[in-house]
């Protein structure tokens, strides 16, 4: 029962009489009511119905972890003695196995995040089984198993970014799945991009502290100077990178403007420790991946300028006409 109300009468003989009437509270209706976000974020979520091309793509990224695996494994055993460089990078290559799992996943939920995190997977996944071909004593080249195996890995890479990005089978699949909040593909790319940055420092960092046990580049106090800014360099970008990246989804100005000072900030000062303290052959294994990443998530937040995001779907499943996040609307 709600408060009464009190409204004025006429009676027959033209006098006005007070009355009182009980306004009852009627509850709104119940999809009329804002779902609390907590209840989204528990709520189990099914796979979307798979389609012909979706197998397929899926089937084409467990080869190309299966890939990913033979090669380190040729390239393991054609070395005689591997060194802690080797094991640091082979250990990261193989998390590589579980980030394709991962890509599996997204694709049989038809989920949009999948093109933007492949195609950062694909493209680090090269690098880093690259970078463990490491020189042969006499000759740079290595041996024609591992090279092989190398270019099969990138075509198949390749072609994971293509069906992602260019198969439009593959992009009605991820497309339907109705979305609770709309974010571009663009800011998604961001966000893949800048929490790749974290462990594309620590794997060198790490390359870089069994120097130290072996023969550093630098005189040994040197050596610790620079490991230690190293360190504190990787545990702040870790942080800033994944909470920023986060708030760009949200739409945050001051966000984007973080991002992009990390981005040019990593851009310069990864690829230069890396040749100071790994050489020409660690800026070519650790600094170059580095550097696409950085560029990849410079241009998806060029491109992102006045896109809106994080807006809530509207009543035919189109957006709401919310502001943009950054920047003047597109006309």
């Amino acid at each position: 029962m709600g408060p009464a109300r009190l409204w004025l009468g006429r009676t027959r003989d033209g006098h006005h009489r007070g009355m009182a009437e009980q306004v009852v509270a009627t509850p709104a209706p119940r999809g009329d009511e804002p779902r609390p976000w907590w209840r989204d974020a528990f709520r189990i979520q099914r796979p979307v119905p798979p389609t012909p091309a979706s197998r397929r793509l899926r089937a084409l990224i467990a080869v190309t972890a299966l890939a990913v695996v033979v090669v380190e494994t040729l390239n393991l055993l054609s070395v005689d003695e591997p060194g802690f460089a080797l094991a640091v990078r082979t250990g990261w290559a193989l998390l590589r196995v579980i980030g394709f799992l991962v890509l599996m996943r997204a694709v049989r939920f038809g989920r949009m995040v999948a093109r933007p995190f492949g195609l950062v997977l694909a493209v680090t996944t090269v690098f880093a089984v690259a970078r463990l071909v490491e020189p042969r004593t006499g000759s740079p080249v290595p041996a024609s198993a591992v090279l092989i195996g190398l270019v099969v890995l990138t075509v198949l890479c390749a072609a994971v970014v293509w069906g992602l990005y260019r198969s439009s089978a593959i992009g009605e699949h991820l497309s339907s799945r109705p979305m609770r909040r709309h974010v571009p593909g663009w800011v998604l790319t961001v966000r893949v991009a800048a929490l790749a940055y974290g462990a594309l420092l620590i794997v060198p960092f790490l390359v870089a502290v069994g120097t130290v046990f072996a023969k550093p580049a630098l005189p040994l106090p040197a050596t610790l100077a620079l490991l230690g800014w190293w360190f504190v360099l990787a545990v702040v970008v870790s942080f800033t990178a994944g909470w920023g990246s986060f708030f760009v989804v949200l739409g945050k100005r001051w966000a984007r403007r973080t991002i992009t000072i990390l981005s040019v900030l990593l851009l310069v000062v990864q690829p230069v420790l890396c040749f100071v303290l790994l050489g020409a052959d660690g800026l070519l294994r650790d600094g170059v991946p580095m550097v696409v990443t950085t560029l990849v998530c410079l241009l998806a937040l060029h491109r992102s300028r006045g896109l809106s995001t994080w807006t809530r779907n509207g009543p035919t499943g189109g957006t709401a006409p919310t502001p943009a996040a950054a920047g003047p609307q597109p006309s």
